[in-house]
């Protein structure tokens, strides 16, 4: 028999063994060993300075200081929540002037008693100033007696009665301008003697 034992077992359908794969042999690195290749390198050196800030640990505050800006903040906030209080309240007392103007001007509209041919002029104290109306001889007499009134409204003092004075007043007390007591004494008010008369040329 011919055959090798080989060309048998193939005919029998054995494969033949895989040859092994041949690595391709290295070649060495002709450079020198220790040379820089030119690549950065991850590794940090030694000698490397650590970043600014880094190597000085922060300062701490003491209780002391800590507990002084705690002061410091709830003041300012406190001076801050007065200040928005009392704004607050400004524009809430200019909000209740206004509407008590405006229930006043509805009040005495058409209902002043002011006689243009009066002839008197009955002079009074308001706001820290002299001021004075045209009355005539009978609505000087009642002035006095408490029976009038004069209310301030725009600028102009109106003659009113008493019943309305008393309602001017309840509305918005500022505008009273001229309320006579009648039970008060009488150097109380020396301008209501009706032969105390102020010359009109007479600056006050």
């Amino acid at each position: 028999m011919s055959d090798t034992l080989r060309d048998q077992l193939l005919g029998l359908g054995f494969k033949p063994a895989p040859k092994p794969e041949r690595k391709p042999e290295r070649k060495p690195d002709p450079r020198p060993a220790g040379k820089h290749t030119g690549k950065p390198s991850h590794a940090k050196p030694a000698h490397a300075r650590p970043a600014a800030g880094q190597g000085k640990p922060k300062p701490q505050r003491t209780r002391e200081e800590i507990d002084l800006a705690k002061a410091y903040a709830i003041r300012a906030q406190k001076e801050k929540d007065e200040r928005i209080e009392a704004e607050r309240l400004k524009q809430e007392e200019a909000r209740k002037r206004r509407e008590a103007k405006a229930q006043l001007a509805v009040l005495l509209k058409d209902k002043a008693q002011n006689d243009p041919a009066a002839e008197f002029v009955r002079h009074f104290d308001y706001g820290g100033k002299i001021k004075r109306v045209y009355v005539t001889e009978a609505q000087l007499k009642a002035l006095n007696a408490g029976e009038l009134g004069v209310v301030q409204m725009d600028g102009r003092y109106q003659l009113v009665d008493a019943a309305l004075l008393a309602q001017a007043e309840a509305i918005f007390a500022p505008a009273v301008a001229l309320k006579v007591d009648p039970n008060a004494p009488a150097d109380a008010d020396p301008y209501a003697d009706p032969q105390y008369q102020v010359p009109d040329d007479l600056v006050w």
